[in-house]
């Protein structure tokens, strides 16, 4: 996706992608502060959600910074005092991932989203004692598990886990139904 905002950047902003990488490096900001440059770049320039990214990324990548792998992203997210949430976690990854082949895992600050053709599937230490997943239907299952939006990722839904006990028949079908409905 980054490449295809990347090559038509000039077109929707007026620039390339390395013009902004100079525009924003003369500016004087952080270049790794990626959170202030977005900002500049919207009152600044005007410039919208999409290309924000794309620059403040080729920005910080051309001073030296990484993104994290996706497993460095899930360390930090079962980190502290989310340690302990981390089994609710291995045992969701173990029963998507086995869905299919087609199924990927993607790395995020926050949350891990599980895509196929699209995310289906995305979850995050919520809070000290609850895990939830963001499932994605465009019919959803009747289930009392379910609850109507505020999830992590692209979820239309939230199913909330305590514990690997939690990870019932029933949640399983629930996940298998969002990776079938997003194939």
């Amino acid at each position: 996706m980054m490449a295809a905002v990347a090559a038509s950047m000039k077109e929707r902003t007026g620039r390339t992608l390395e013009e902004w990488v100079a525009v924003v490096q003369e500016s004087g900001l952080d270049p790794l502060d990626q959170n202030a440059v977005r900002k500049w770049l919207k009152e600044k320039h005007g410039i919208r959600q999409t290309s924000q990214w794309a620059i403040a990324d080729a920005v910080a990548r051309a001073a030296g910074w990484q993104p994290p792998s996706t497993e460095e992203y899930i360390d930090q997210q079962y980190s502290g005092p989310k340690a302990h949430l981390r089994p609710i976690f291995e045992r969701v990854r173990e029963i998507v991932m086995a869905f299919g082949d087609d199924v990927t895992m993607e790395g995020r600050a926050t949350y891990t989203p599980f895509v196929r053709r699209r995310q289906f599937a995305a979850v995050a230490p919520a809070t000290r004692t609850r895990v939830d997943i963001g499932v994605r239907y465009t019919q959803p299952p009747a289930s009392p598990l379910l609850q109507v939006g505020n999830a992590p990722g692209q979820g239309t839904h939230r199913i909330s886990l305590q514990s690997v006990d939690d990870v019932t028949p029933e949640v399983v079908a629930l996940l298998r139904a969002a990776y079938e409905q997003n194939g």
